[in-house]
């Protein structure tokens, strides 16, 4: 929490402890020698004393500190309470409220000194015998020499009225007052005192128990909201429909408000770590910093105490066997002082938290050994594993990185218990790390348990909720070929979707129930389990609900299907799916949460076919094609705006003049004649920089995303060849033939001896992307994409590519950039990388980058640096010939 937290809080305890002290010192009066009423007036009046010199409030700190030396000669029987030193008590008290109120107010502890009131303190305090316990260390208090003393004992400047906090100024004496004194006083008693501080008026302290019970109360009403408006659904009536309508704004703003009041910042967990890291790092002859961002973040009590064991245990892993000894890390270029960083952040509707250290990491190829000699897998099982599949083993149980066992780690107890628990509150932990540079653990928890938004389906004749935090889209299939779009690759059901392979899964096939929907139609629901994909087949969607969940019964507790069940308005059960166990009892992930998915290379061959293609026809030539990603716009023209200009077509296009061609007519020239003008003109626009040329075709057919491969090339003039599209034989055209034609300038000099070369564009920004790409493949390079450093790698280790462009902000987890990861990886280390950046300030901080969005600049620069990664490519042969 920050300094404006802190002092919230200590206002609204302060005024709750006085509040209560007003009472006490009452009864004290009544009953001056009960020692349990002093002791807790003590205690209040020593917490604010303590409290308000941590926040640097001086005035308030002296006043707090004369009082209690008082009030510590009552308790230890020094003196008695006379009704000159209750009033004297009540005096003190009254000015402690009003400079918290002014605190309040405006942040100050006020103009007033309160001179008057120090004295008379001071004074009663040394008629005991003494200056008390404590009175030689009061701020303000003086001695023999006139100089105020510390709390520590030493001398400091006397403290002044109105200085400010902490600041110290000669202070007058009782006695002879200084004029001044007397006047920062006249003001004080002029000006009415501040009003009482609100904020302990604006908060109350609430039995937990209480809480949950309102909200179980809510979720009660919820569901009854729910039934009243399926029921009112059924009828028309403008009454009824009205009060339907209110009451399901009024339970949806109580239930908000009734959440907020469970909600607690994750700091309240985060507060004790400083303290644990320390004292871990202590006995392990560690440095160990602590780092913490966001620890506002909020989320349900409920939850709250849910993660506390596992994150406790997660930061002790990374303090014992994460970050090394000083020496150790010397020893390999690392600073001796090691770093822990806690982040937690809100994000679609989930919060996530990591813990990073930047430690040993965890050594994929001991793991699996361990896990060999554990009897966990087979060698050969081993090392089928991918880097992810072997860093999840460290959940196993029983299985630990640790050489030795210790009091905090090493025997193989806990990872497993962390997984575990998270899982259990519909949460995800995962795990990355890089041997030598640290780890990574991220954990996914929803904000809440109580209600949350669910997507109500049906399979069968029964209803399920899939919770809608692990929902991405929804797609649905029609017609006749709908179940045929499903294919069966390495016996796994996918579904090819935006280039990816999509695995499937049915929800009636793994529930054991029969179908009841339309065999035509088919729903798939796209769902995200960890930080895999997967499509559930439905038999129908329904709608979007605020769900309350229920906890299953003992009995049903080993059905990892299931998550909760919930009523639903019209009073069914419905049963909510724990999307990861559907998942892995289906089997499109497995029980260690990874993707059942195809082997690398025929994924990657897989996704190079599909291509999103644009579909027309033109003339004869019934059906065509060219990637969609050529395409700068469709345009319909009347023709009665196209004109004619040095013999050609054209039309007026955006403040220029735009050249015109008839496709038809390039394809076949002797047949153009025959065919009829439809009006409007259909026109397929070019465009490469600044020039632009639209292509007159018959009909824009259709727009498909389809895996083609071109099964007969042709030497007709304009088209490259012929393939099968959709089920239909297509032409694919050949738009530097076509281009050409259209615009006798469009390429200038022989285009023919520029080298083509493979292009990999690297940048998270999809517009960006798109464009660069967009003019390569104009210039005829082949390009494929990707939108991270690890993505980039996984395409560079299963493609060849002769040149990749990055965006120059680009950097991997561990906060290497992807020149740094290519150069530590053989064959990768020889790939030329050309940095683009968005803006010329980061351009022209990077040597040989050039902006991404000049054109020129990024194709010069691939030309010449593919034209010399083949003339190296040329030596090599040579070499070896």
């Amino acid at each position: 929490m920050d300094d404006q937290e802190l002092i919230k809080e200590f206002l609204i305890e302060s005024n709750e402890n006085l509040a209560r002290l007003d009472q006490e010192m009452v009864e004290l009066e009544e009953r001056p020698t009960d020692a349990d009423l002093l002791a807790s007036v003590f205690r209040t009046i020593h917490t604010i004393k303590g409290t308000c010199g941590f926040l640097g409030f001086a005035k308030l700190e002296a006043i707090a500190h004369l009082t209690e030396n008082l009030l510590s000669q009552l308790r230890s029987g020094e003196r008695s309470l006379t009704p000159e030193l209750s009033s004297l008590l009540f005096e003190a008290v009254d000015a402690i409220k009003q400079v918290l109120a002014c605190i309040e107010s405006d942040g100050s502890e006020g103009g007033q000194d309160y001179e008057e009131l120090r004295r008379k303190l001071e004074e009663a305090a040394s008629e005991a015998g003494g200056a008390g316990p404590e009175a030689g260390s009061a701020p303000g208090a003086q001695d023999s020499s006139g100089q105020a003393v510390a709390a520590d004992g030493e001398r400091a400047g006397p403290v002044s009225a109105g200085a400010d906090r902490g600041e110290a100024a000669p202070a007058p004496s009782a006695e002879t007052p200084a004029p001044e004194a007397a006047a920062d006083g006249a003001a004080a008693a002029a000006k009415p005192p501040p009003k009482a501080t609100s904020l302990a008026e604006s908060t109350i302290r609430v039995d937990v128990g209480l809480l949950d019970k309102l909200m179980n109360l809510v979720g009660e009403l919820v569901l009854t909201r729910n039934q009243i408006l399926q029921f009112h659904s059924q009828f028309e009536g403008t009454a009824l429909n009205a009060a339907a309508q209110r009451l399901n704004l009024i339970t949806t703003e109580l239930q908000e408000s009734v959440m907020k009041t469970r909600m607690q910042p994750i700091g309240v967990i985060w507060n004790k770590f400083p303290r644990v890291v320390r004292d871990l790092a202590r006995s392990f002859g560690k440095q160990i910093r602590l780092e913490m961002e966001g620890s506002e973040t909020e989320l349900d009590r409920t939850i709250i105490e849910a993660i506390k064991d596992p994150l406790t245990h997660l930061v002790r892993n990374s303090c014992d066997h994460g970050v090394e000894r000083p020496e150790v890390r010397v020893a390999r270029g690392k600073p001796a002082q090691g770093t822990l960083a806690l982040r937690a952040y809100h994000e679609g509707g989930q919060v996530n938290i990591e813990i990073t250290d930047d430690g040993a990491g965890i050594d994929v190829e001991k793991l699996k050994d361990k896990a060999v000699r554990q009897g966990l897998l087979s060698q050969t099982a081993a090392e089928r594993l991918s880097e992810r599949e072997a860093l999840n083993l460290i959940f196993h149980p029983g299985l630990s990185t640790a050489e030795r066992v210790t009091n905090v780690s090493g025997r193989g107890v806990g990872m497993d218990v962390v997984k575990t628990n998270i899982e259990r509150i519909g949460g995800t932990v995962d795990l990355s790390s890089r041997a030598g540079e640290g780890t990574t653990v991220r954990v996914k928890i929803p904000l809440t348990l109580a209600i949350i938004p669910g997507l109500v389906v049906a399979s069968g004749d029964e209803l399920f909720v899939i919770p809608q935090v692990s929902l991405l889209e929804l797609i649905r299939l029609d017609g006749e070929t709908a179940c045929a779009q499903i294919e069966q690759i390495g016996g796994t059901p996918v579904y090819r979707h935006r280039g990816k392979l999509l695995p499937i899964a049915h929800l009636g096939r793994v529930l054991g129930l029969e179908r009841a929907g339309d065999e035509d139609v088919v729903n798939i629901v796209v769902l995200q389990a960890e930080d895999r994909q997967f499509g559930l087949v439905v038999d129908e969607v329904r709608d979007t609900q605020e769900i309350v969940v229920k906890p299953l019964g003992k009995q049903l507790k080993g059905l990892t299907c299931y998550a909760g069940a919930t009523i639903m308005g019209d009073g069914r059960v419905a049963l909510i799916l724990d999307v990861l166990g559907v998942g892995q009892r289906s089997g499109v992930l497995s029980e260690g949460g990874e993707q059942g998915r195809l082997e690398e290379p025929q994924q990657e061959a897989a996704e190079a076919e599909r291509q999103t293609l644009l579909l027309f026809r033109a003339g004869r030539f019934e059906r065509l094609a060219v990637p969609l990603g050529l395409v700068s716009r469709l345009e319909e023209i009347p023709w009665s705006k196209i004109e004619t200009a040095a013999g050609r077509l054209v039309v007026q296009y955006r403040d220029r003049i735009l050249p015109l061609a008839s496709l038809a007519e390039i394809l076949d020239p002797t047949a153009a004649a025959e065919g009829e003008k439809r009006d409007p003109a259909q026109v397929i626009v070019f465009s490469d920089g600044d020039r632009s040329a639209g292509l007159l075709v018959d009909e824009v057919l259709d727009i498909v995303e389809e895996a083609v491969t071109v099964r007969q090339p042709t030497k007709a003039p304009g088209l490259l060849g012929s393939g099968v599209v959709g089920g239909k034989v297509t032409d694919f055209l050949d738009l530097h033939h076509a281009l050409a034609r259209a615009v006798e300038d469009w390429f200038d000099g022989d285009d023919r001896r520029r080298r083509r070369a493979a292009v990999l564009v690297v940048d998270p920004e999809s517009f960006s992307r798109l464009l660069i790409r967009n003019y390569l493949e104009i210039a005829g390079h082949r390009v494929r994409e990707a939108t991270s450093v690890a993505e980039a790698l996984q395409r560079l280790q299963a493609q060849r590519f002769d040149v990749v462009l990055a965006a120059a902000e680009l950097t991997s987890e561990g906060g290497k950039g992807l020149v740094e990861l290519m150069a530590e990886r053989p064959g990768l280390d020889r790939i030329p990388v050309l940095p683009i950046a968005g803006d010329q300030a980061a351009a022209e901080r990077l040597e040989d980058a050039v902006m991404k969005f000049d054109q020129e600049a990024v194709l010069r620069s691939v030309e010449k640096l593919a034209q010399a990664v083949g003339v190296g490519r040329e030596m090599e042969r040579a070499v070896e010939r």
